[in-house]
C-alpha cells in the first residue's frame, strides 16, 4: 500500500483589513444596480476598479467598458464613471449629450477634489502629490483650471520646483500613495516651503492606511510576501514596496492563484498575504486553497483595525434592491 508523504508545514500571515474597500464595494454595487434597473448594456468608462476579475465579471453581466465617452452610442443607456474619478470635462460632455450619467468617484477621492479646490479658491496654488497618468490623478488635476496646479511625483521634483508665489501653496495627495514616501515628499515641501498650507483632513484614504499598517506589522522575517492585485493598481503596487521595507524577504504581486510562486516557498517557510483595495476576497479563498493542498498550513491572522465604513449608492438607485445573489457577486464571490 503506498503511503502519503506529510505535507511539509507552512505559517500564513493573513492580514485585516485586507481586500475591498467601501469606495470599491460602492462602485461595483452601482454598476451592478444599473444594471438591474435599465438593463444591459450599462457603459463604463474606464476600468470600474482596477482588477481584471472583477472587470470580466461585470462584463458577463451586462457591463460594457470604454475608453471615452464618444465611444457610447446614443441609445439611451447610462454610462457609470470609475472610483478613480474623472475631469470635469467628462461631465460636461456627457451632459452635452444628454446621456445618463451615474457618478460612482470614491467619496474619499471626491473629498480631494474638494480640498484642492477649495485651496483654489483662497488664492494658492495647487500642488498635487501622485503618480503621472494614474486616473485618479488625471481626474483631481480635472477639476482645476489649467495652470492652476503641479505635479509633484517624488522629494527629487520639490528640489526642482519654484513656485511663482511661495507664500500661496497648498498640497493634497492621491488617495492610493504610499504613507512612507508622501511623508517624505511633505516634509521636503514642508522644509522648503514653510508657508505651505496642507489639506483640511488627511487625503491619504483610510483603506490604503489600514492595510499598509498590517503589511507592515506582518511584514518582519516572512520568507515571501504575496499581494493580491493587479499591476495598474496603485495601492496594490504599494503594498508590494511596503513589504519589502518593513523587512519580508521577498515580495511579489500576483492575481490568481495559478500565479503562486511555489518555487519560492519550502516546509518550514513563513509566508504572509495580504490583497489590495480593489482585489475580491474570493482570490485570497483560491490562493489559500491553493496553498492547502501543497503544504499543512497553519493561519496567523495579523489584525490592525477594524474597518465599518459603508458608503450609500447614488440616489438615483437607492431603490433598486440589491438581491442576495447580487450581493454575493459585489462581495467577489460568482
Amino acid at each position: 500500500m503506498l503511503q502519503t508523504l506529510p505535507k511539509p508545514p507552512l505559517t500564513l500571515r493573513l492580514c485585516e483589513p485586507r481586500g475591498f474597500c467601501a469606495g470599491v464595494d460602492r462602485a461595483i454595487q452601482i454598476v451592478v444596480l444599473a444594471l438591474k434597473k435599465y438593463g444591459a448594456p450599462v457603459y463604463v468608462r474606464h476600468e470600474i476598479v482596477h482588477n481584471r476579475y472583477v472587470v470580466e465579471g461585470l462584463r458577463n453581466l451586462g457591463a460594457v467598458f470604454v475608453k471615452e465617452l464618444d465611444q457610447i452610442p446614443d441609445d439611451g443607456k447610462p454610462v457609470v464613471f470609475s472610483a478613480h474619478g474623472v475631469p470635469k470635462s467628462v461631465p460636461a460632455e456627457a451632459q452635452r449629450r444628454e446621456l445618463l450619467y451615474l457618478d460612482a468617484t470614491c467619496p474619499l477621492v471626491s473629498k480631494v477634489h474638494k480640498q484642492a479646490m477649495l485651496h483654489v479658491k483662497r488664492g494658492r496654488h495647487v500642488l498635487l502629490i501622485g503618480h503621472a497618468g494614474h486616473p485618479e490623478v488625471v481626474g483631481t488635476m480635472g477639476q482645476l483650471a489649467e495652470g492652476t496646479v503641479t505635479l509633484i511625483e517624488s522629494e527629487a521634483d520639490v528640489a526642482a520646483y519654484e513656485p511663482a508665489d511661495r507664500e500661496a501653496l497648498g498640497f493634497v495627495t492621491q488617495t492610493t500613495l504610499s504613507v512612507d514616501d508622501t511623508a517624505g515628499i511633505v516634509a521636503a515641501l514642508q522644509a522648503k516651503f514653510p508657508a505651505l498650507a496642507a489639506p483640511s483632513s488627511d487625503s491619504i484614504c483610510y483603506a490604503t492606511t489600514n492595510r499598509q499598517e498590517a503589511v507592515r506589522v506582518a511584514s518582519p522575517e516572512a520568507d515571501l510576501f504575496l499581494i493580491v492585485g493587479a499591476p495598474n493598481s496603485s495601492n496594490s503596487m504599494r503594498l508590494v514596496e511596503v513589504a519589502k521595507r518593513a523587512g519580508a524577504k521577498e515580495a511579489v504581486l500576483v492575481q490568481r492563484g495559478a500565479e503562486i510562486p511555489f518555487d519560492r516557498l519550502k516546509g518550514g517557510d513563513v509566508l504572509a498575504m495580504s490583497a489590495g483595495a480593489s482585489a475580491p476576497e474570493i482570490i485570497v479563498d483560491e490562493i489559500v486553497d491553493a496553498l492547502r493542498e501543497r503544504f499543512d498550513l497553519r493561519i496567523e491572522l495579523v489584525r490592525t483595525a477594524e474597518e465599518t465604513e459603508n458608503f450609500p449608492v447614488v440616489r438615483a438607485l437607492r431603490e433598486t434592491p440589491l438581491e442576495p445573489a447580487d450581493m454575493a457577486f459585489v462581495n467577489g464571490a460568482r
